[in-house]
């Protein structure tokens, strides 16, 4: 795929607009997740639908979130834009997203779940990096919620940092593979097939994790992604951390199993364990559209180098 736009470095000092483009987050924990990004040296700006409840389980109308979200992109003051949470509704703002608008003032887009939909659509719609990253109430409200480490590697414009064991990566099926980083949550990955806005990932290394979702679902979901032809040229899959989809070794053993059999035709290297999304532990941030390196000839020293810097400025 060719190069992506990618957006200004956030640093300290920088102001980042809050915003909910899906679902209605709870306030205390967005208040919660505030005062630490404060704590960290952001300025923050909450946009009038972030809080707002309704209609239905959406913070806001979609006309609503959506002039947020383009007010976020135009505002020049605005240095990146972080999500409060996921759940749903994101995919409803694709066909009404201005992306002259978005090209003309490329900016860091932050977020994961849900927001997965608007990350192919900014792939897609407007060549630009986008990241799937710790999010205001549902990480920055706990402690530790988001994995700083990768987030400073991402947001300072390093050249090259790498992702190993210790941040949960371990191999399922040895090899190289090099290319562009696309996925994100599974299930809307897998749902963006068959529309305009649906992912690309030919070439490239395709990250995929989950929430509360059982072997025989991501059987399922990874053979709809097969028959659709969305794994051929894909040079590398990065599966994220299980522990939200398993509760007992047996059962972690069996999804193994599952995602196994779903790749059997599939050559390229496979990983899993990424704490990346949906997790417990301190959410690791993965930018969407640079080039990377995964490396699993070692089984004891699985490596995800980043080969070129996700922000600049």
């Amino acid at each position: 795929m060719t190069a992506l736009t990618k957006p200004k470095t956030l640093k300290p000092g920088s102001t980042l607009a809050v915003v909910s483009p899906a679902s209605t987050p709870r306030p205390e924990l967005v208040a919660r997740g505030l005062e630490a990004l404060h704590a960290l040296g952001y300025k923050t700006v909450l946009y009038p639908s972030a809080l707002q409840k309704g209609p239905l389980y959406y913070a806001g109308t979609v006309e609503e979130r959506l002039r947020d979200l383009h007010a976020a992109f135009a505002d020049p003051a605005i240095d990146g834009i972080l999500c409060t949470r996921g759940g749903w509704g994101s995919a409803e703002l694709l066909p009404h997203l201005d992306a002259a608008l978005i090209r003309a003032n490329p900016k860091a887009f932050l977020g994961y779940s849900d927001h997965t939909s608007i990350h192919m659509w900014l792939c897609n719609e407007a060549q630009l990096v986008s990241f799937y990253a710790p999010m205001v109430a549902a990480d920055f409200s706990r402690e530790n919620g988001g994995e700083m480490r990768s987030w400073r590697h991402v947001f300072d414009g390093d050249a090259e940092w790498s992702l190993g064991a210790a941040d949960g990566l371990r191999v399922l099926r040895p090899g190289l593979a090099e290319g562009q980083v696309h996925g994100g949550c599974l299930s809307i990955f897998a749902e963006g097939l068959g529309t305009p806005y649906g992912p690309r990932a030919e070439g490239g290394i395709l990250f995929l994790e989950e929430v509360g979702t059982k072997p025989y679902q991501w059987d399922r979901m990874l053979l709809h992604l097969r028959l659709a032809g969305m794994l051929e040229g894909v040079t590398g899959v990065v599966f994220g951390d299980m522990a939200q989809c398993v509760s007992s070794p047996a059962e972690e053993e069996l999804l193994e199993g599952a995602l196994m059999h779903a790749l059997r035709d599939f050559a390229g290297p496979i990983a899993i364990g990424l704490r990346s999304g949906h997790v417990s532990a301190p959410n690791i941030t993965m930018p969407l559209g640079i080039r990377a390196r995964l490396d699993l000839t070692d089984a004891g020293n699985p490596r995800m180098h980043f080969l070129e810097a996700a922000t600049e400025g």
